[in-house]
């Protein structure tokens, strides 16, 4: 029997790490489809356009879908139905890595709905697939007949003992201090995301660089694959969208000085703007006739959108002045205020202008963290950053139902922002999960969260190496003229016409997090270094305005904050402290109140013991403390009768550990039975430990051995 062959390419990134690109052997009715392979890893991408537009399409409705296969790893999904569902946070996160690389991408003209899905199909024990998922979606259009300005690709760079390693394994990558994903086409880069332990700018332009080479690697490679595929050779036409240059000539010459004008008057109030250049345009369709407007009223707002970009950005560049009256490299007015609810572990407000977070800290115990199932990535995480953007943030009125991907992708933000200053497992007992909920939104509301973040990690007393901030940078830019303005503090608008956005968080120290989606071509790194300066000095004065509520944590938590005191013991004393059935442990929390977590870690048991009130916690701890004592021979203990036999007590020396009181043991004189002494069950004793057998370890006490001989028993 045969094998089909397809058309391949290999792409030599060095050390030993080789990739492939095949297409023509799977999925061929897709309109593209390719398999790309390192090591033992391996994804199927696939791509699927409408050969028509729908009428009145306005937009290019495409969605990206990134999908792990538990097969892929030899793995059962969990859950009860046992089959891949709803895409993880994890998957998610992939698929808006690839969407955002590849949507600037295709022509303004082309807006017909284009599916695109990745799979994973072999999982490798050692290679991450994240790094694969761009460069197999653009390898798959690019081999199609569908319109596309590409070739991009993605790649990982991580900083590992001070050297760049491109698409590190696993185990490299738990000892990088830099890991980013970077997207970019053989001339430009257009997207950056990643996460830092306090690094310097020039470092994290230096590792764009390094990724950039491999990246014009991988988009060479996609060239030659696709000149061997005959359907890519022509690309589908589709119908040139609807234009009017009259039109266009009238609107421009009736608004553009009115939309300049408008920009001028610089209010920081974004829906009295709107109200501003919504009446142009309504002013503008009212000056047509009816059958004018039904006809051209969907271009006129087209046109206008088109109008009002270029009033605005020829306004920046010009007036070097903004929106709202500021200066390029100015940040909005900043207030803020922590320990605003009472109730919660920690709190702060962070408002910067018209955007504001309400931030909370919730501290829990082992039973709190967050299991990770995933096909490739299992564990536990013990730090939650979840961002929330209700409607009402921006005045509008929406369905609310699934956590949206923009909240899922600006959380995953914001808890990469954080996760470098926070305690290490040693000097953090807890589980923190961190809610940053927006309450008003014109811009940079990820940055509001990880400012508003920090300031709440610190009033909830989580000892932090350090406070963290974030700016979001923007640009404007004019090829012809080569004038170009870089934002500060971006504004929601800044961001919609602008070319650039540039988020960036970090210490005083360094550089944290940073996401980048650059819109347009031949962003020179010289401007890209002098967006990070100028990022690094926002930050700094974010930070300053932060330290006037909050410089450090507090130096205890608040008093409702539950305690936890951590015990190590040896292994073999879990059982005696959970106790059959969990008859011991159960006991031991009903008595005292108590949160009691046990969980093995090497040859040691790790006890938690969780409670608001020291007494219940110092309970537990003198508990457990007396399970794991061995009884040693000649020592005198302060026992507890637990029951009475014709032969004897059974005396209680230390928490789950009775010996045998002997009848003869009990005084000098002879009794003939043991209710004779005048002991009753729950009394206390005092006895003293003669011999433990050493077959049986059962413990052989003596009370008589306490008393003088001659003495007369006494109660």
């Amino acid at each position: 029997m045969s094998t089909l062959k397809g058309i391949q390419k290999t792409i030599d990134l060095g050390d030993g790490k080789i990739i492939t690109i095949e297409t023509g052997k799977l999925a061929k009715q897709a309109d593209g489809s390719v398999v790309v392979r390192m090591g033992d890893t391996m994804l199927l991408a696939t791509v699927v356009a409408r050969s028509e537009v729908r009428e009145g399409q306005s937009f290019l409705p495409l969605s990206v879908d990134y999908q792990e296969k538990y097969a892929a790893a030899g793995r059962f999904p969990g859950g009860f139905f046992k089959r891949e569902a709803r895409p993880s946070e994890h998957e998610i996160l992939i698929s808006r890595l690839v969407d955002r690389a590849l949507r600037p991408m295709f022509p303004d003209y082309y807006q017909a709905e284009t599916q695109i899905l990745i799979s994973l199909i072999s999982a490798g024990k050692d290679t991450l697939p994240d790094a694969l998922a761009g460069l197999a979606a653009s390898a798959a259009l690019t081999v199609s007949d569908i319109p596309f300005n590409g070739p991009i690709s993605e790649v990982r760079v991580a900083r590992i003992d001070n050297e760049f390693v491109v698409n590190p394994g696993i185990t490299e990558l738990a000892s990088a201090d830099m890991d980013l994903i970077v997207a970019g086409t053989l001339e430009n880069i257009v997207m950056v995301e990643g996460e830092m332990k306090e690094v310097e700018e020039a470092d994290l332009l230096e590792a764009i660089k390094k990724a950039h080479e491999a990246i014009k690697l991988q988009c060479q490679a996609q060239v030659e694959l696709a000149s061997e595929v005959e359907k890519s050779q022509t690309k589908r036409e589709y119908p040139p969208l609807d234009s009017d240059e009259e039109l266009l000539a009238d609107m421009k010459k009736a608004l553009y000085q009115k939309v300049y004008d408008i920009t001028g008057q610089c209010t920081n109030d974004k829906h009295k703007r709107h109200e501003n250049f919504d009446g142009l345009l309504e002013e503008y369709l009212e000056g047509l006739t009816e059958e004018q407007r039904e006809e051209k009223e969907a271009l006129v707002k087209t046109y206008f959108g088109e109008i009002k970009k270029k009033a605005i950005r020829d306004f920046v560049l010009n007036e070097q002045k903004r929106l709202d009256g500021r200066k390029p490299d100015e940040i909005r007015d900043i207030w803020t205020e922590v320990d605003y609810l009472p109730a919660a572990h920690g709190s702060a407000i962070f408002t910067r202008g018209e955007t504001q977070s309400l931030t909370t800290v919730t501290l829990g115990t082992k039973l709190d963290e967050q299991t990770i199932d995933g096909a490739v990535i299992e564990g536990k995480s013990k730090f939650l950053l979840h961002y929330n953007f209700p409607p009402f943030s921006t005045g509008e009125v929406k369905m609310m139902r699934f956590t949206s991907r923009r909240e899922i992708g600006h959380g995953n933000l914001a808890m990469r922002a954080l996760k470098p200053v926070l305690p290490d497992g040693n000097d953090n007992p807890y589980t923190i999960r961190v809610v940053s909920d927006i309450l008003e939104s014109n811009g940079s509301s990820s940055m509001a969260t990880v400012c508003a973040g920090t300031m709440a990690l610190m009033d909830a007393g989580i000892n932090i190496s350090r406070p963290v901030s974030g700016i979001a940078m923007g640009m404007i830019a004019d090829s012809e003229s080569g004038k170009y303005a870089i934002l500060s503090d971006i504004l929601g608008d800044e961001d919609h016409l602008g070319d650039m956005d540039f988020k960036v968080t970090g210490t005083a120290e360094g550089i944290t997090a940073c996401q980048m989606d650059i819109k347009i071509d031949g962003l020179r790194y010289e401007v890209l270094e002098e967006a990070l300066t100028q990022a690094r000095q926002g930050r700094l004065h974010i930070l300053n305005e932060m330290s006037k509520t909050i410089s450090g944590p507090r130096e205890d938590y608040k008093p409702h904050v539950p305690r936890i005191i951590k015990l190590t013991v040896p292994k073999e004393f879990i059982g005696a402290i959970i106790g059959p059935g969990g008859k011991v442990i159960q006991e031991l929390q009903k008595e005292s109140g108590a949160t009691i977590v046990i969980e093995e870690v090497g040859d040691y048991g790790v006890v938690d013991i969780v409670s608001e009130d020291k007494k219940s916690i110092d309970f537990v701890v003198e508990r457990i403390k007396g399970i794991i004592a061995v009884p040693e021979i000649g020592q005198v203990y302060n026992g507890k009768i637990k029951s009475i036999v014709p032969f004897g007590m059974f005396v209680e020396i230390l928490p789950g550990k009775e010996g045998l009181l002997h009848i003869s043991e009990i005084e000098w004189r002879r009794l003939e039975k043991v209710e004779d002494s005048g002991f009753k069950v729950g009394e206390e004793i005092e006895v003293k430990l003669l011999d433990v057998d050493k077959k049986t370890g059962k413990l052989k006490l003596s009370r008589k051995a306490l008393l003088p001989r001659e003495s007369k028993p006494q109660r």
